[in-house]
């Protein structure tokens, strides 16, 4: 039975680490028969064709006000998770998306609901990346109902357009099983980072909604909850209508917190702990929404007496005119399948951390200066570095107010760092790997079990910045979802109730 004093969330994370005895004994041959498709097809619905908006405007459009604004939707879907390459597998085709996911299983989907504008009708539309195109699968009004499933957000009363953000379970827990949950909502996080870039790209400012009913959410879309569950709603701000220049607002709501749960058999736990991650129908009306969280503090968590102390202020990444170097990254990133062990600089990695937790940096490039998140305050930041030239090795904390690096334990981890991902070269030959944490027992405290989808959200979401700031800069660069959370700890000498979240590694490809 499980300890009643833990909440379902610290459950499932207790339940689904790795460790090494028991390792091999979860590790089970794939049914290669039962592999899910990572798309979704519908029976019905009218197509409307985005190809023909994916390429530069010819002269003759170019003062077609139309033609611009089906171009911009068009960009928008395809910089967030539109096909980017096919290759051969296993005498299939595997095709791959602007957006990276575990294992290549892709299991989030997104919708693009209208609320009616003069060239998109009001209804629900699922974008086909396959084909790039919108399925019109629902022609009524949704928008109210939109609306009162998130409590009437106030992102929602002058926009025009959201996308919902889904996640298909099996597309995941076929190969991760359990522990597929948290590659979920970390791929879904990597989504959330390249439609809030894109947005910038085409004068789009996605407002984040992670706190409305799940059943509503799910119901407007007509999916099975037991298959497919809403993740996050983004408004779309139009940032050429002035009317839609909207402040930022209130991104994550409290959940409650399960303590009474009864054994769940394995294979049934994510199913369980996503639903009871809901936040329930039956509260109406308005809620007294809170404005967007403030720091709070203006000291970073961990300030390490005595310890050596490296500030990270640099000079931001260049994106090119109107951002085109973003978009030829986006289109071009790839995860680095290995490293040649070489060496990076120190100005390099400042470069890295600044585009990633400096965005007030990039305002003069056009990018959002505070772009959404549910509550960055909850992740801590560790480096452990391998090789970087001017620096020493060891594991750092990022002080990302102070914009320094603290070092924490001296120390070459290449050898432990092969062992923590679970023996991928990777981790081994990396010159540098970012651990995303988080203290669970008082982030539940705070936001009740649902933090859990929080936390994974955002470390993904900072996770592809690390991925696109990475290959602007010619580097390596590769997220790790499976690893020995524990022993994480333990090794580089991280306080025991940081909760380890997700791991980037760094380098030269080889």
């Amino acid at each position: 039975m499980p300890e009643l004093h833990q909440s379902i969330a610290q459950h499932y994370h207790e339940r689904t680490k790795y460790e090494p005895e028991t390792l091999a004994a979860k590790s089970q041959r794939l049914d290669w028969a039962k592999q899910p498709v990572p798309f979704k097809e519908y029976r019905i619905g009218s197509d409307i064709d985005l190809k023909p908006y994916i390429q530069e405007i010819p002269e003759t459009f170019v003062h077609d006000p139309q033609t611009q604004w089906w171009q911009r939707i068009s960009r928008l879907l395809f910089r967030s998770y539109g096909l980017t390459a096919r290759m051969p597998s296993l005498g299939n085709t595997v095709y791959l998306r602007s957006a990276p996911s575990a294992g290549g299983l892709y299991p989030a989907e997104v919708y693009l609901v209208s609320r009616g504008t003069p060239l998109l009708a009001p209804g629900l539309y699922n974008y086909q990346c396959r084909t790039h195109s919108l399925k019109l699968f629902w022609e009524n009004d949704p928008w109210p109902a939109l609306q009162e499933a998130c409590f009437w957000h106030p992102a929602l009363e002058s926009t025009q357009l959201a996308i919902i953000v889904t996640a298909v379970f099996y597309r995941s827990a076929w190969r991760y099983e359990d522990r597929a949950y948290r590659r979920i909502c970390l791929d879904t996080g990597h989504l959330l980072g390249n439609i809030e870039l894109a947005g910038s790209i085409t004068d789009y400012r996605p407002h984040l909604i992670g706190g409305f009913v799940d059943e509503a959410v799910n119901d407007l879309l007509y999916v099975d909850p037991l298959q497919e569950g809403a993740i996050a709603v983004l408004p779309l701000a139009d940032l050429l209508d002035i009317r839609q220049n909207l402040p930022s607002g209130c991104t994550a709501l409290p959940s409650a917190t399960e303590t009474n749960y009864p054994y769940i058999p394995d294979g049934e736990l994510l199913a369980y702990f996503h639903s009871h991650t809901q936040i329930p129908p039956g509260i109406t009306g308005k809620l007294n929404l809170p404005t967007v969280k403030q720091a709070k503090s203006l000291e970073d968590k961990y300030n390490f007496p005595f310890c050596l102390k490296v500030p990270t202020a640099t000079t931001a990444i260049d994106w090119g005119d109107n951002l085109s170097n973003l978009e030829i990254t986006i289109h071009k990133r790839r995860s680095t399948r290995a490293y040649n062990g070489e060496e990076l600089n120190l100005d390099e990695l400042k470069a890295l951390l600044d585009f990633t937790y400096q965005p007030r940096n990039y305002i003069n490039q056009n990018l959002d200066p505070a772009p959404d998140y549910f509550d960055l305050n909850l992740i801590q930041t560790f480096i452990a570095v391998c090789g970087v030239k001017g620096l020493e090795t060891g594991c750092y904390y990022y002080a990302p107010k102070a914009q320094e690096l603290r070092q924490i334990r001296f120390k070459n981890f290449r050898r432990e760092l092969h062992f923590l991902c679970l023996g991928q070269e990777l981790g081994r030959d990396a010159a540098a790997v970012v651990f995303h944490t988080a203290d669970l027992k008082s982030a539940i405290a705070e936001y009740g079990d649902r933090v859990y989808r929080y936390l994974h959200l955002d470390a993904g979401h900072l996770g592809q910045r690390l991925n696109l700031a990475a290959i602007r800069l010619n580097l390596g660069v590769s997220g790790i979802g499976g690893f020995f959370d524990d022993q994480v700890n333990e090794v580089l000498g991280i306080p025991d109730d940081e909760a380890v979240l997700y791991i980037t590694t760094l380098g030269r490809p080889r």
